[in-house]
């Protein structure tokens, strides 16, 4: 088998998974939906503040934070599920047989990536009965739609990574949550970056959820700049594809310490 159909193999498996337990989705909307809710009424007047003119409205301004961080850290769970095999012994058999490596990366993405859409849509979904306005239709959401893809397949190749070469669920989960908040704190997901500090404006030039946010919102708007878009869209398939890349090279690391 090609490493093209041994990744489909392996996306199959872990799709299989995810419909033997759908609960799984719901649970993980509760806190993108509590976010959606409570922030987007909590925060709407803040479109007032002079220098926000990034939207007539905060809920359609958030929609893309919200999306972008479900994306970040549902796939940072991504891991957790190698460490599964590992403990089950499943993956020392996948190494042992002629399984390409890459392919055992490549599908556990494949996967989270099928899961970002599910999540995501559904998160749209309940946004645009809330009142969101999505002024560029279809196109403007396969757009968002495409950034957090990319996104998660990023968090979760780290996360895969980081499964190999730390081995522990407690190492893993500390790893996730001190990248995490600080990464969705240094971006635009809940405040234009023109009314933050000009060190976290500075930071969030090099951060990926960055990238996806602002792509997103861009092609949201009624008039969206597609070369604005495709740069940050660039961006983000070049650090997932360093991520799958690293991701796979870590099995090294894994298979020296057995």
């Amino acid at each position: 088998m090609t490493a093209i159909a041994q990744s489909a193999y392996m996306t199959q498996r872990h799709t299989r998974a995810l419909l033997r337990q759908p609960w799984f989705v719901a649970i993980t909307l509760v806190q993108p939906i509590i976010w959606l809710v409570l922030f987007g009424q909590l925060f709407r007047s803040v479109v007032e503040i002079p220098g926000f003119t990034s939207s007539a409205s905060y809920l359609d301004y958030l929609v893309p934070g919200v999306i972008a961080m479900t994306a970040l850290f549902s796939a940072s769970w991504s891991g957790m599920g190698l460490i599964d095999d590992i403990d089950r012994g499943i993956l020392d058999r996948f190494l042992v047989s002629p399984a390409h490596r890459s392919s055992l990366i490549t599908g556990r993405l494949v996967h989270e990536g099928i899961a970002i859409v599910i999540q995501a849509t559904i998160i749209g979904a309940m946004a645009w009965l809330l009142g969101a306005q999505f002024e560029s239709g279809p196109i403007g959401f396969a757009i968002l739609l495409a950034c957090a893809v990319l996104l998660a397949a990023t968090f979760g190749a780290l996360s895969n990574g980081l499964a190999l070469v730390l081995r522990q669920r407690e190492s893993v989960i500390g790893a996730n949550q001190f990248l995490g908040l600080p990464l969705t704190f240094m971006s635009a997901a809940f405040m234009p970056l023109d009314l933050a500090p000009g060190w976290i404006a500075t930071i969030a030039r090099f951060n990926p959820l960055n990238w996806a946010v602002e792509a997103g919102r861009e092609g949201l708007a009624a008039s969206p700049d597609f070369g604005y878009v495709v740069i940050r869209l660039g961006g983000l398939l070049v650090v997932a594809v360093i991520g799958a890349t690293v991701a796979t090279r870590a099995f090294r690391s894994y298979q020296r310490s057995i």
